[in-house]
């Protein structure tokens, strides 16, 4: 578990971590509600004949709801946060790069949903999170932060 673990932020780093995870999950979460309801159709409606097979549509519908909850509990987090960013490049290939704005959501406003999750990916949930509790607090005491 060292490999996807690794040792946990803590202190005023710990807390940091929290609110990125906690309104960035939220976020995210938000965005696949609605496309969890429909996970293998959602994005026919308007990409119609070049939206990808419904099976990497479910995937992505999963990664972001569920995601989203596993970031917001600190949860799986390396596994999580990689997922989402694996849907965010997908949506930079297929939407953003054919529009010329690589990092922009809406019309003229940017979108950080990569940067946030590869922050994740590569920083940890923190201590405040499920996974420190499932497998940081196991650690021996000279294996952990001080």
């Amino acid at each position: 578990m060292n490999f996807l673990f690794g040792k946990f932020v803590q202190n005023r780093g710990a807390i940091g971590l929290a609110v990125v995870r906690l309104v960035f999950g939220l976020g995210i979460m938000l965005h696949g509600s609605a496309k969890i309801q429909a996970p293998f159709s959602w994005m026919d409606a308007f990409a119609g004949a070049n939206a990808p097979p419904g099976i990497l549509q479910a995937f992505a519908a999963v990664a972001e709801f569920f995601g989203g909850l596993a970031l917001i509990l600190g949860l799986l987090t390396p596994v999580a946060s990689f997922s989402v960013a694996l849907v965010m490049l997908a949506a930079i290939g297929m939407a953003h790069l054919p529009a010329s704005d690589p990092f922009v959501g809406a019309p003229g406003q940017p979108s950080y949903e990569l940067a946030v999750a590869v922050l994740l990916t590569i920083t940890g949930p923190g201590a405040l999170s499920l996974d420190w509790l499932l497998f940081g607090r196991r650690r021996a005491p000279n294996e952990t932060d001080k």
